[in-house]
């Protein structure tokens, strides 16, 4: 079969009642591709990818995997792809080999393959010294590796992975990351939905969702420098909420959002605006003040593009 994209979507939809969880996002995924889903909780991400893997039916638009139709394909579609829900689909009261030959069955691998790509898969997650521990009693870490190779033992050539590194470490996150970047460079595509705006870094293109929509899609670099209107810079001052409120005020101030203990202000020119709100600040009786200009994260483009939407209201957002 031929096509030209790994995953295609025209206007895809997904309504629940007179609830719009999916609006009409368009978009393409190469083949080989790390592309990474970014936005928050109810934004879409994960409605989108279970209409992918044929879990739900679009309500009206359409979208292909790997050339195959979501509405009319999804069984041919589930034996060419892999899925790492959320939430871990692991068998606790199995060993991680157990599991691997469950899922080895399920996805139909050829028995005469079965016994050597699970030892290939426990090697690449580490596990060959624990694959006869329960999987309930592996560390979190472990477990989402072993969920990880259950999802790509059959060689699947699109894998979605939704979340995959929610309530780990980062040490184990960085590790799976590895794993993921393996899989891309030996021609896997990965779709990887994610609220870590590090994780978004180091995907080949990003699409920001909100609110059901698609609002922005380019590699990280160029929606820094498109999306981005002006420069950044991080403030720290006690109490928080007074400088923010100060800093808003401000002439030349585009957004203002916390960034933890720091907020981050868009500004239209950053050497001439740092002096004078440094003295607005101090006016206000902000207290151990620091400012300096800072590159621009892909979440101060998150906060810019969403608060750019028609009918935002608040004054920031935050992911």
């Amino acid at each position: 079969m031929t096509y030209h994209y790994a995953v295609e979507t025209d206007r895809l939809t997904r309504r629940f009642g007179s609830f719009v969880a999916v609006d009409e996002v368009s978009l393409q995924v190469m083949n080989g591709e790390v592309f990474g889903f970014l936005g928050p909780n109810g934004s879409g991400k994960t409605t989108t990818i279970r209409m992918f893997c044929g879990l739900l039916m679009p309500s009206s638009g359409s979208g292909h995997v790997l050339g195959l139709d979501i509405a009319r394909d999804q069984e041919a579609i589930r034996h060419r792809i892999g899925y790492m829900s959320q939430k871990f689909s692991l068998y606790g009261d199995l060993t991680a080999r157990e599991n691997l030959t469950f899922y080895a069955d399920v996805y139909g691998t050829p028995r005469a393959e079965r016994a050597a790509r699970i030892n290939e898969l426990l090697a690449a997650a580490g596990l060959h010294a624990h694959d006869n521990l329960l999987t309930a009693n592996l560390p979190g870490g472990w477990r989402q590796r072993l969920a990880l190779a259950c999802a790509i033992v059959h060689r699947p050539q699109v894998l979605f992975l939704d979340e995959p590194t929610s309530g780990v470490d980062p040490e184990a996150r960085r590790e799976f990351w590895d794993l993921i970047y393996e899989l891309a460079a030996s021609g896997v595509t990965v779709f990887v939905t994610t609220h870590f705006m590090d994780e978004a870094e180091h995907c080949n293109r990003i699409g920001l969702m909100y609110g059901g929509r698609l609002v922005a899609l380019d590699t990280p670099m160029a929606l820094k420098q498109r999306e981005l209107d002006g420069a950044v810079l991080e403030v720290e001052g006690t109490p928080q909420e007074l400088a923010r409120r100060t800093l808003l005020a401000q002439p030349g101030v585009r957004e203002v959002a916390p960034h933890g203990a720091r907020l981050h202000v868009i500004v239209d020119d950053a050497s001439r605006r740092a002096p004078e709100l440094v003295a607005a600040l101090a006016a206000a009786h902000v207290e151990e003040l620091h400012i300096e200009a800072i590159d621009p994260s892909l979440e101060d483009v998150f906060v810019a593009v969403v608060n750019r939407q028609p009918g935002r209201s608040d004054a920031h957002v935050s992911i």
